[in-house]
């Protein structure tokens, strides 16, 4: 935790998961563990609370011990509605928190100094926001909010429709922490089940 700002962390495990069938992505298993677990086990060192953002019946993830919280607007509108939810999480139960970061509950081989390298990056820019990249590419559901920003968030979700987490995020000054690939992106995740068996591959090389 050091000097930086108190952070709660949200897992976004509220994806429908389409190009594996359906289901809970993250339940699927990388050796002895879930995906989700391993973002779990990640994240939560980094941070001063963990909350998952999920649908339907939450105790499917009691062996996490973590809240569960659902999206509080309407028709499954993607990232940009769990971030809302773990905003008015905070707002609502962690009035110290003044930052949320998000982590997709398919990413097994997060940093283990995420955070505090957003929040680097953030203060280094003076940004209201910050995004993580890895081999040229953003990765912009891996990021940290401003609670102050979640009535403008739901604003644009409800009343504008976007959900594009980049269009949203265009609005504001942002912030970019970037990661160079070694041996593996430490932002892969896993979307198909070729991903899977190749997250199997990686964890058993560099599973520390």
């Amino acid at each position: 935790m050091n000097d930086r700002p108190v952070t709660l962390g949200v897992i976004l495990a509220g994806g429908l998961a389409r190009r594996m069938g359906g289901g809970d992505k993250p339940m699927r298993r990388i050796g002895a563990s879930t995906i989700l677990e391993r973002v779990a086990a990640r994240l939560a060192p980094q941070c001063d609370g963990l909350i998952l953002n999920a649908h339907g019946d939450p105790t499917r993830f009691e062996s996490l011990s973590l809240p569960v919280v659902a999206d509080n607007v309407e028709g499954f509108a993607g990232p940009l509605a769990g971030v809302l939810a773990a905003l008015d999480w905070a707002a609502a139960h962690r009035p110290d928190i003044a930052w949320v970061v998000s982590a997709a509950g398919d990413c097994p081989f997060l940093p283990r100094d995420l955070v505090a390298r957003l929040h680097d990056a953030r203060t280094g820019a003076d940004a209201q926001l910050a995004v993580v990249a890895s081999g040229g590419r953003a990765h912009p559901v891996i990021g940290l909010w401003s609670v102050d920003l979640r009535e403008d968030l739901r604003h644009a979700l409800v009343v504008e429709d976007c959900r594009k987490v980049e269009r949203w995020m265009a609005r504001y000054r942002l912030a970019t922490a970037t990661w160079a690939n070694t041996s593996r992106d430490p932002f892969f995740n896993v979307n198909t089940i070729a991903d899977l068996a190749e997250a199997e591959r990686l964890a058993k090389l560099d599973d520390d």
